[in-house]
């Protein structure tokens, strides 16, 4: 029976570096070679496999470069030794929903959803902070990241603190963020279907530093457009200029997979209202578009004079072309496709059926806010929700991101939702209302950084107080918490009808289960004595099995079965069926040799009558036999009766 430890791969999250070079192996052996530290990659021969001339590594690059950057890449594969601890007290419908919401410092949760969510989320969007001055926290420290995590959080007894804000005086105002950011993006990149897309807001100050970030991390040719979202209706009059748009980036793991799923959006109200009939064209309502196009886009036939129904003779205007050959443009006219207007006199423009817009319209590049909401519709839906309160500062409309989910995700797909600065939590309650309003099936995944909220700062008095109104202790990810509680309880109200899933299952970050061995060498004795136990004894049968979910790659909504199996002196031992048999796992305290083969027959029952498709995990508590004999007997009895893979904790 192999023993789990801390230094296994299967406790930890992938190690990233390691399957590059296992990729790299496989298409070009000859790269791989052995260096003074370990396995190293040949860079001569990499520049010869790609035909590059250069001679050195010295050479400068084009691209977007900063101090730290080798660090933050670094960071994003290093591997995670953290868990995630369940906690059904927190959850709304824990035994039968399939949506998430973590708290916890985004980077080590990105880290241990690699295994069990990588290639399986459709759509991610993000409002990550702006950096503004003071907008988001970046730790000093970045060998212990979990160790950062529970010092911010204030878990380890110092009452919380931020580890470094990020402000202009700090002469690394740029740097830090990007340094914030990359590691993210890097680890978010992986978690997406290959026809995945993500969507991050973003406003001038770093609009451009996140384009050449986002073209290394995901690929220039996987850019798929930049949005501009009209955020504010009524004008600001503090600067030159009043700001009323952020932009959105949307970026793709494949642009062709993407815009080959991606959907074509409905006619709108508004949309339908602008086509008209004036000539009684017997196909039905139209309106007209430009008959011209870029000059530059155009090809030699499309620059003509254009003889119109009454004689005339057209040029197109300076710098344009006609958007038909003129051949095809006399098949248009003759067919009353082109409109002169109503005196016959005008210019020529294309009419567009509104029968021709049956299979839905392009998605467009300018999002009004009369179309998906402003940040004073954001105000507004949070303040119904929380009593007249607006305790975010500056929230995103449901209609903004449930307009991204119109265009990528459909209700007949269980499509996975994630939002790693979930903030808000708007992107799960546009979720929900899109299922409720459609049927479908999505599912959401927050993560949100369960930041201390201070109620002596004037920004975040309003959203202290009102988590002590509400008894919960002062962090965002309460406030998160509670919207999704409040939001899903409100669709339910307002469509009594719809049965779907408005629950969450809740975790929170915190170190591994796994006792890692840190020898204390002026107390040894004591060391290993404390040792015997290899699972940390504060620690839940839940908090392990969970674990063991993220470390073998299984969802953390998959369904877990119990079942009692009785020892040889009527003592029960606990067993749990995860994955429908693909994971057992037996965490009893003490199995004595007398309940071995009683155990072991009544796991091979259960295996038996589960049928699992695949191979089958069986896990045992290490230190719960009573000797080596105990524990090579239960192994001896499974491995007869087909069940190879056994493990212990």
């Amino acid at each position: 029976m192999q023993k789990f430890t801390a230094a296994d791969p299967e406790t930890k999250s992938p190690d990233i570096k390691v399957e590059n070079l296992a990729a790299l192996r496989a298409l070009f052996p000859e790269l791989v070679t052995e260096g003074p530290d370990g396995v190293a990659v040949n860079l001569d021969v990499l520049k010869q496999l790609v035909g590059d001339q250069t001679v050195t590594d010295a050479e400068e690059k084009y691209g977007l470069n900063w101090h730290g950057k080798r660090r933050a890449r670094q960071l994003a594969l290093t591997p995670s030794t953290g868990t995630l601890r369940p906690c059904p007290e927190d959850s709304v419908d824990w035994d039968t929903t399939q949506n998430l919401m973590i708290e916890g410092d985004n980077l080590e949760v990105l880290k241990l959803l690699q295994k069990s969510y990588a290639g399986k989320v459709k759509l991610i969007y993000i409002d990550p902070p702006y950096n503004t001055g003071k907008d988001f926290v970046y730790p000093d420290n970045f060998q212990d990241n979990i160790k950062n995590y529970l010092e911010l959080t204030g878990q380890t007894g110092d009452g919380g603190k931020k580890l470094s804000s990020n402000t202009e005086a700090s002469g690394r105002f740029h740097t830090d963020w990007l340094n914030m950011m990359y590691p993210r993006l890097k680890l978010a990149r992986n978690l997406l279907r290959e026809d995945g897309a993500i969507f991050i807001s973003i406003d001038d100050g770093e609009v451009e530093r996140l384009r050449a970030m986002c073209s290394e991390v995901f690929g220039e040719e996987n850019f798929v457009v930049p949005i501009i979202w009209q955020k504010r209706i009524t004008p600001e009059n503090r600067r030159a200029f009043s700001f009323e748009h952020d932009y959105i980036l949307c970026y793709a793991r494949s642009a062709d997979a993407f815009v080959e799923s991606r959907h074509l959006l409905p006619l709108t109200d508004e949309a339908r209202a602008r086509y008209k009939n004036p000539d009684g064209d017997p196909r039905g309502d139209w309106q007209s578009v430009p008959a011209i196009a870029q000059a530059g886009h155009g090809t030699k036939s499309q620059f003509y004079k254009l003889r119109t129904p009454d004689g005339r003779l057209l040029d197109p205007p300076p710098g344009c072309c006609w958007r038909y050959t003129e051949d095809r443009m006399r098949k248009e006219i003759a067919d009353n496709r082109i409109w002169f207007g109503a005196d016959g006199a005008g210019v020529p423009r294309i009419k567009r059926f509104i029968d021709d817009t049956k299979q839905g319209l392009t998605p467009s590049t300018m999002w009004s806010a009369e179309d998906v909401g402003a940040n004073e519709h954001a105000k507004k839906q949070l303040s119904e929700l929380f009593d007249g309160n607006v305790v975010f500062d500056s929230p995103k409309p449901v209609g903004l991101v449930d307009h991204m989910l119109s265009i990528c995700t459909e209700k007949e797909h269980v499509d996975l939702v994630l939002d790693f600065f979930a903030g808000s939590g708007t992107s799960a309650h546009a979720t929900m209302a899109r299922n409720a309003a459609d049927g479908g099936n999505r599912r959401f995944v927050l993560i949100q950084l369960p930041e201390p909220l201070d109620p002596d700062d004037k920004d975040q008095k309003v959203a202290a107080t009102y988590c002590d109104k509400i008894g919960k202790p002062r962090t965002i990810a309460e406030l998160t918490k509670e919207r999704l509680r409040r939001a899903g309880k409100k669709i339910r109200e307002e469509n009594p009808q719809f049965a779907g899933d408005l629950g969450f299952r809740v975790f929170k970050l915190a170190s591994s289960n796994i006792r890692a061995w840190k020898p204390d060498r002026d107390k040894l004795a004591e060391t290993l004595e404390a040792s015997i136990e290899h699972l940390k004894t504060d620690r839940t049968e839940q908090d392990i099995l969970f674990e063991l979910l993220l470390k073998l790659g299984l969802n953390l909504c998959v369904p877990i079965e119990r079942k009692q199996v009785a020892g040889g002196k009527k003592q029960a031992h606990e067993l749990h069926s995860i994955g429908g048999g693909s994971l057992l796992v037996c965490l009893s305290p003490a199995i004595p040799q007398a309940d071995v083969e009683p155990l072991a027959l009544g796991l091979v029952d259960w295996h038996q009558a589960l049928k699992p498709a695949g191979e089958t995990t069986v896990v045992f508590r290490d230190s719960a036999f009573a000797d080596d004999v105990a524990k090579t007997n239960l192994t001896a009895i499974l491995h007869q009766h087909g069940l190879e893979t056994v493990r212990s904790l």
